[in-house]
């Protein structure tokens, strides 16, 4: 009787170790609120919207200890719109992101899956109008990816561990067309510097026949087609026909007393336009068109439990051949009250003006990102919201 007592007392204990070894965990975040737009495709618009601040969001995440500092890691995560009920994200099931990997606190890590590229890892991490100023904030169509609007499927992922503040990795995705290796291939690398107050973070991408590859969230690998997947903003969607993409950016922010100071900028490139295989030419366009943004943000705390955000953004697109010059000029303000660590509750607006010619060869529109582009130059956002975290 005291043998078997004894033995399952060591079952017990010997389970509780291996479970406390390893962890499962669900996490989420759902965010929502009543928003006036000023111009939606040509009139004004009262409705409901679902991840305007953050993106709306459930997943695991899962660690098990294999001993030696080596760990195994997964995390499954799904977007969706809460006011809908429905997946983002194309409809795919674990949309945001779905990989697997190791984690040694020596090596780094490396990870296998669905991923972001390193503009988000090292750049978009660092820009407090991301966090606190919601999407409306973003560079016009997100064109610069810094609003985490794009992923990059069957990658390969490293990071190094942070040594004196400095963290380095990379990304390659796999492009997976038969008889063309480097088709719909996409790969970045990126660091961050981390410094009591101050962090810096910078980041390169280069994605070849974007259309297909980094503009949807289900790439395709048939050439030859004139299908279009950048049709969401006209700022960018005339451009489809576009051989490679290549995206410089950095961020810096420094704490001052009750202040956050951010400036960000980013050049972006679509490159070797004229490519039917990659997508439409209904233009006819060749040579490069080119989009540089410069932003300044500033985050303030009133108190530990209120925030205002403020965010001004200026992009200039320009390039060669027959492309025309445009600017947009996006003015944006927040403010937010924490009413537990979990919830808050916000009200944000933004203001967008553009000039010049757009990628469909017409006059530049206003559009904010995340909205129904303006039938004019100009375009307003305003949103009460409330957001849970999980």
């Amino acid at each position: 009787m005291k043998t078997k007592l004894l033995c399952a007392t060591l079952f017990v204990t010997t389970s509780g170790l291996a479970h406390a070894q390893s962890s499962v965990t669900l996490y989420g975040l759902i965010d929502y609120g009543i928003n006036y737009q000023s111009n939606s495709g040509g009139g004004r618009v009262i409705a409901g919207s679902s991840g305007i601040m953050q993106g709306s969001r459930w997943g695991f995440k899962g660690v098990e200890d294999l001993g030696g500092g080596l760990s195994a890691i997964f995390t499954l995560e799904n977007g969706f719109d809460l006011g809908k009920g429905s997946s983002l994200q194309g409809g795919l099931e674990f949309g945001r992101q779905a990989f697997v990997g190791l984690s040694s606190a020596s090596y780094g890590t490396l990870t296998l899956g669905r991923q972001y590229d390193s503009l988000v890892t090292f750049v978009e991490t660092k820009m407090n109008s991301a966090n606190y100023g919601g999407g409306t904030t973003s560079h016009p169509g997100d064109l610069d990816n810094l609003n985490n609007s794009k992923r990059i499927n069957n990658s390969v992922k490293i990071a190094t561990p942070t040594f004196r503040g400095l963290t380095l990795g990379a990304v390659y995705g796999l492009g997976g067309q038969a008889g063309d290796f480097s088709r719909n291939q996409i790969w970045s690398v990126g660091g961050s510097y981390d410094a009591g107050p101050f962090s810096l973070g910078a980041a390169y991408l280069n994605a070849r026949n974007p259309n297909q590859s980094y503009f949807t969230s289900t790439p395709t690998d048939v050439s030859g087609t004139s299908l279009n997947n950048m049709t969401s903003s006209p700022i960018y969607s005339g451009y489809a026909s576009a051989h490679s993409y290549q995206a410089i950016a950095a961020a810096a922010k420094y704490d001052v007393g009750n202040a956050t100071v951010g400036l960000v900028y980013s050049n972006v490139q679509f490159k070797s336009l004229g490519d039917t295989s990659s997508g439409s030419d209904p233009l006819h366009l060749s040579g490069t068109a080119k989009f540089d943004t410069g932003e300044i943000n500033l985050t303030y705390r009133w108190t530990p439990a209120l925030f205002t955000e403020a965010v001004y953004s200026y992009t200039r697109g320009s390039g060669t051949g027959s492309i025309g010059t445009s600017q947009y000029n996006n003015v944006s303000l927040s403010l937010d009250y924490l009413l537990s660590k979990r919830t808050d509750v916000y009200v944000l607006g933004t203001t967008q003006f553009a000039s010049g010619t757009d990628s469909t060869g017409q006059a530049a529109r206003a559009t904010i990102n995340a909205l129904t582009a303006s039938s004019t130059n100009r375009q307003s956002f305003v949103q009460v919201g409330i957001r849970h975290k999980f």
